[in-house]
């Protein structure tokens, strides 16, 4: 941890947010780097490697704007990319915390053995944590994994490490987490739906998103046509059939 810079570019931040943390208004901090490649994800720059560092932010500018904005924002959301795999994420939430400030955690749930780290210290577990479910988690391994990620190479990894993620917010109060889907037509239908919430705690925030085709990860989805109105009415209140915590955002 001594060895890393807070002078170096590690992330986008938005310095004001009503959306990125419930209920809250929170500054956010994107982490650069991910080890899924969704195709809709739109967050292209932080997931491609090689991608420019123009637009990033070191930690220190982070903690100097949290420094200034005391008592005016509440919290700090700290997403990605996938915000465990980078040695950044314990120094924010030390400093953060330091600073007085609630810390909301966004995770693909891929990485139970560091989301259980941060659980288990007093001085590192986030107030809020949300986990993204992309798909049934069958289908991660052809659908969300670039193919030549070793964790395509893994029987049953995703099932085992996201379902081990879910168990470990699951032994949370409600209070403190949600799970989250994007309702890309491609990704999410009613066997998806169904899938997705035989492994949630009955007592689930599950919050859901319409998809936009636009600045994808991969280009194709961009032509893809977002469900309608009634379409992803329709799919909430058959998720809602299952967890009634249900509901689009």
């Amino acid at each position: 941890m001594k060895d890393i810079s807070l002078e170096k570019p590690a992330g986008v931040l938005v310095k004001t947010t009503c959306v990125d943390y419930p209920g809250m208004l929170a500054g956010s901090f994107f982490l650069k780097g991910c080890n899924l490649r969704c195709p809709y994800c739109y967050n292209s720059d932080l997931v491609k490697e090689g991608s420019s560092n123009q637009n990033l932010s070191s930690l220190n500018e982070l903690f100097n704007h949290l420094e200034k904005r005391q008592g005016i924002l509440k919290g700090i959301a700290i997403s990605g990319g996938e915000p465990l795999l980078s040695p950044y994420t314990k120094i924010i939430i030390k400093k953060a915390k330091e600073l007085g400030y609630k810390i909301k955690l966004d995770t693909n749930g891929t990485l139970p053995e560091k989301l259980e780290e941060l659980l288990s210290d007093k001085a590192l577990i986030p107030d809020f944590i949300a986990l993204d479910i992309k798909t049934s988690l069958s289908k991660y391994k052809s659908l969300i994994c670039s193919g030549n990620s070793i964790y395509c190479k893994i029987d049953n990894f995703f099932e085992d490490s996201i379902g081990k993620s879910i168990r470990l917010l699951s032994s949370l109060s409600s209070e403190s987490r949600e799970f989250r889907t994007v309702l890309v037509p491609s990704l999410i239908g009613r066997d998806d739906i169904k899938n997705i919430a035989s492994i949630l705690p009955q007592n689930a925030s599950w919050q859901f998103a319409q998809f936009k085709n636009e600045n994808c990860l991969n280009p194709d989805f961009n032509k893809i046509i977002p469900y309608s109105d009634k379409e992803i009415q329709e799919l909430v209140e058959y998720a809602q059939s299952f967890i009634s915590g249900a509901q689009l955002r």
